[in-house]
């Protein structure tokens, strides 16, 4: 995926919907600066492939970051957190100054979970 297209471009080439769900989520990487870190977040979308989040950072395009998406306690199916790893392929800023939405494509496993969107209301 080119980072340098638009955004109506990287849409139209997107192999799943992306479900608007914000669930809590644990992200850890390099910074731009090459400082480790680790920031608590909520995912904007997800899919099976992939996520958005807002976070702090100044992070690079390729840049690797782990991932854990907490899954929502009443969970009928006992599940767990949901842990990966994932390459930034996107940045856009959020919306403050210092807030970026980073789109992350899964290179480890892929989310297997289905939710509704949430509702717009």
């Amino acid at each position: 995926m080119s980072a340098t297209g638009g955004a109506g471009t990287a849409l139209e080439r997107r192999a799943e919907r992306r479900i608007a769900v914000h669930l809590p989520l644990q992200v850890r990487g390099t910074d731009r600066d090459g400082i480790a870190f680790e920031e608590s977040t909520e995912t904007e979308n997800v899919c099976r492939s992939g996520t958005a989040f807002v976070i702090s950072r100044e992070i690079e395009l390729g840049a690797t970051v782990e991932i854990t998406i907490a899954m929502p306690r009443q969970s009928r199916q006992g599940e767990t957190d949901f842990a990966t790893v994932g390459r930034i392929v996107h940045v856009m800023p959020g919306k403050t100054k210092r807030e970026k939405i980073v789109g992350v494509e899964f290179t480890g496993p892929r989310f297997h979970r289905i939710f509704a969107p949430e509702s717009a209301d």
